[in-house]
């Protein structure tokens, strides 16, 4: 896990790569890389990469970056892990590439000499790369297809600058920090901000999946290579029954092979163990992959003691009974208010999520860790989100009201009375409930369109929602795909989990130097066990995980109700922040806002409990 920046001035009156800016840049990313740092400027200084090293694979200096081919045609900087990158050496080496290191970095040059773009259909794993190539005289970038490691550009038609995060391409002091109003309007409504959106005018994610070619004539091919909303429509066509143990004996061998992989690495890993189906399926494969140790830990809060949000105790028994060495990191409030300001510059674009990975992340440092497992991805897999089962429902309720006009009529009638019992967004059920992506973005939304105007300028709120339609745009990702658990799948992984839960998951982890691995976001495993999950909606996602933990977790483990690894947040807001008791997440996504710069109206009657 590292850090990766670059400046690229392809335009004929560009000015030549400013190294105290590239150099800003990669020192704004100092946490993603503690153990080494590097930089690299072509001689005619139209292009600079920099780099900083958090070292996992390869811990010795032939790993470090940027990092050259033998004759110094190509260069790279590279962020992730490539899980597979063992069996791609040996291909590569009996196609005669030699190497110079045993790093993951070098076989993504030589697969790049073999392959070109071609290379990502090859990669399993988490990235985000830049390869200069000389002969071509072109900078290719890419991300992974899930979109778990992030990749920023600000591009101003002569100048390309690149970086992991947001705030250090601001740092450098060349791209202007004007807000986008999409960007603001996207995380009111949904509490993160969508890509290819960031909060500010100037600086874009590149889109998961995608790679983009800039040469030095200014041309640019940006080229989906992978699409997740496309590979499940396509498993919609080939859901395949199966007897209800042979799903869960294949789910067990493929999350093994998964978990194994994710092990690997020069460091010891640990993992984020809650009391919860997913991380302790994570925990019971890793204890019985065959190493020496394995170490896990839990967060605990006073404020969950003696209640099902309290996982302290049930993580610290399955960690016995799997024979890890398991460790119980309690927070406070007090240390959540020491943390705020810290917590508040180093998450990298705005998010209502984050605080726990932020803290479990924080505890693993201070007890060495440099990477760790997390069970991210298992709702989304498995049908563990309440979403799979009301999102089809609102989206059949809403169908009963005949027009949206009626539904919009009914939800301004109605709101007052609803703002009083639960979140007034609820109001909107018959308004916004009349299809698939409408029922899913009426069920994430943080507040809804009607809503935006008590928080944020109408002006801002206007041009915001010209360009981002956020039912539009999950209509989009919805079509096409064959059955309910498809969709919402569909909707979850390239909406909630991409743009907050992995995104939080690299910020968060990052700030301690943390690299956070997830082996139920994987390729490989979704293609093949996506058509048997999706082929029983019948099957709870207990079910699906018995024969994984069948002999290693209690019994009463797969009747425990769902709860999450949350924080108390709401309880830790009002003595600290003068924020009034009872308003819960709006009011934190109002305080995240304000530090990020938005300009945040004043509290209205619009804004009920959440």
């Amino acid at each position: 896990m590292c850090g990766i920046a670059g400046i690229f001035a392809y335009g004929a009156g560009a000015a030549p790569v400013d190294e105290r800016e590239l150099l800003k840049i990669r020192e704004a990313m100092g946490a993603r890389g503690p153990d080494g740092s590097g930089i690299w400027l072509d001689a005619d200084r139209r292009i600079g990469l920099a780099h900083r090293r958090l070292a996992l694979v390869d811990l010795s200096d032939t790993g470090a970056q940027p990092m050259a081919n033998a004759d110094g045609t190509l260069r790279i900087v590279f962020n992730g892990e490539i899980y597979n990158h063992r069996e791609l050496r040996r291909t590569l080496e009996a196609d005669g590439y030699q190497f110079r290191s045993t790093s993951d970095t070098e076989v993504l040059l030589h697969l790049y000499a073999a392959h070109g773009v071609r290379m990502f259909d090859e990669l399993r794993g988490m990235y985000s790369l830049a390869i200069w190539d000389a002969l071509r005289r072109r900078i290719v970038l890419a991300r992974d297809p899930f979109g778990m490691k992030p990749l920023y550009y600000a591009d101003d038609g002569r100048t390309l600058r690149i970086a992991s995060q947001v705030k250090a391409l601001l740092r450098g002091g060349a791209v202007a920090p004007d807000l986008d109003a999409a960007g603001q309007v996207g995380f009111f409504l949904l509490g993160c901000v969508p890509e290819p959106w960031t909060a500010y005018q100037k600086i874009k994610a590149l889109p998961a999946g995608h790679c983009l070619a800039i040469g030095a004539d200014g041309s640019q091919e940006l080229t989906l290579f992978c699409d997740i909303r496309r590979e499940l429509a396509e498993i919609g066509g080939c859901s395949r029954p199966e007897h209800g143990a042979a799903v869960s004996e294949r789910i067990k061998e493929s999350m093994a092979r998964s978990v194994g992989q994710h092990l690997l690495a020069d460091v010891p890993v640990g993992v984020f163990l809650s009391a919860g189906l997913d991380s302790s399926s994570i925990a019971a494969l890793a204890a019985h992959a065959g190493l020496a140790r394995i170490d896990s830990i839990t967060l605990g809060f006073k404020e969950y003691v003696g209640s099902p949000s309290d996982e302290t105790a049930e993580a610290a028994g399955i960690a016995a009974r799997l024979g890890l060495n398991h460790h119980t990191r309690w927070v406070s409030e007090d240390d959540f208010d020491a943390e705020r300001s810290r917590l508040f510059d180093a998450m990298d674009q705005p998010s209502i999520d984050g605080v726990n990975t932020y803290f479990v992340s924080m505890a693993a440092r201070a007890l060495g860790f440099k990477a760790a497992l997390s069970g991210l991805g298992g709702d989304e897999l498995f049908g563990g989100y309440p979403s799979y089962r009301q999102v089809p429902r609102i989206a059949n309720l809403g169908r009963l009201i005949p027009g949206q006009s009626l539904g919009a009529g009914l939800r301004r009638i109605s709101a007052p009375i609803v703002a009083r019992l639960s979140s007034p967004k609820y109001a909107s059920i018959l308004e916004y409930g009349r299809t698939f992506g409408a029922a899913y973005f009426m069920r994430r939304a943080l507040f809804m369109p009607w809503e935006l105007e008590s928080v944020l300028d109408p002006e801002v709120v206007k041009r915001g929602l010209a360009e981002f339609d956020p039912v539009e745009m999950m209509e989009q990702t919805a079509a096409g795909i064959e059955g309910d658990h498809l969709k919402v799948a569909a909707l979850e992984m390239t909406w909630y989990m991409r743009n907050q839960l992995l995104r939080d998951a690299d910020w968060a982890g990052m700030a301690h130097s943390i690299e956070i691995r997830m082996p139920m976001v994987d390729l490989p495993m979704l293609r093949e066990l996506m058509p048997a999950v999706a082929a029983h909606p019948e099957m709870s996602k207990a079910r699906f995980l018995s024969e994984v933990l069948r002999e290693s977790i209690p019994r009463e483990l797969l009747a425990r109700p769902k709860t999450g690894f949350s924080v108390p947040v709401r309880q830790w807001l009002p003595s600290k922040s003068g924020v009034r008791r009872g308003r819960g997440l709006r009011d934190w996504a109002s305080l995240i806002a304000e530090s990020f710069g938005f300009a945040v109206r004043p509290s209205s009657s619009a804004r009920g409990p959440d």
